[in-house]
């Protein structure tokens, strides 16, 4: 378990701190992140900026794959792994905790270690088919079957195209029992103009199931208030 030295002090923080949606009192809420080997780990990245720049706690965890892709995508280095958390996430106000995937003793292991919710973005068919089996062979699914048990919120945002029989029959068995589901599938109608736009609103949707407010896209009628 790696924790970031950074945020000891969430007040002592310049530009992060002024993101849209920041108060000190946001570390007392804990989320998990999950980051499997699907493409789009850029989903996960950017959730855990966000989160961390209001001041939440984030754990994260990243399977072997998820580091795979990290590298393929975002040229991250697969070894020196906590470096690579800390120089992307250190500056910002929140705490991030590290936990490594095969550590099924760590905190979010346990139903009795409190978080609002779970997050697996992106989410390979893989793990979304362990956890809608209840098979808990590492820490992301532990921790996906713990927020299950528990009735707590868990959303799944999947990444893979096209879609065949299995992968919709195990969206939809954990869609019954309760699961959220977003697939990465961006708008067009606030008429995106970079890419960063693209995954913000991904991302922004997330942030919506969560309850948490933020200005990461333009809403639909926005502009009828005006009117």
């Amino acid at each position: 378990m790696v924790v970031n030295e950074s945020s000891t002090d969430p007040l002592n923080t310049s530009a992060s701190a002024e993101v849209f949606g920041f108060h000190p009192n946001h570390a007392a809420k804990r989320y998990v992140i999950g980051i499997t080997g699907a493409s789009g780990s850029i989903y996960g990245i950017r959730l855990a900026e966000v989160l961390l720049s209001y001041g939440y706690t984030v754990h994260l965890v990243i399977s072997n794959a998820g580091w795979r892709v990290l590298k393929e995508e975002l040229d991250w280095s697969a070894s020196g792994r906590e470096e690579m958390l800390q120089a992307q996430f250190g500056a910002l106000p929140g705490k991030y905790v590290y936990h490594s995937f095969s550590d099924i003793g760590a905190s979010i292991a346990s139903g009795s270690f409190r978080v609002e919710a779970m997050i697996i973005i992106p989410c390979s068919m893989g793990t979304l088919a362990n956890i809608a089996g209840g098979i808990s062979a590492n820490l992301m699914t532990r921790a996906a079957d713990v927020m299950l048990k528990e009735q707590r919120k868990l959303i799944i945002v999947p990444r893979e195209t096209p879609l065949h029989a299995i992968h919709l029959e195990n969206m939809l068995k954990l869609a019954r029992m309760g699961v959220s589901i977003i697939p990465a599938m961006p708008a067009f109608y606030y008429r995106p103009q970079t890419l960063q736009d693209a995954i913000d609103f991904i991302v922004g949707k997330v942030l919506d199931i969560l309850g948490i407010e933020h200005d990461l896209f333009e809403r639909w009628g926005s502009n009828d208030d005006n009117i």
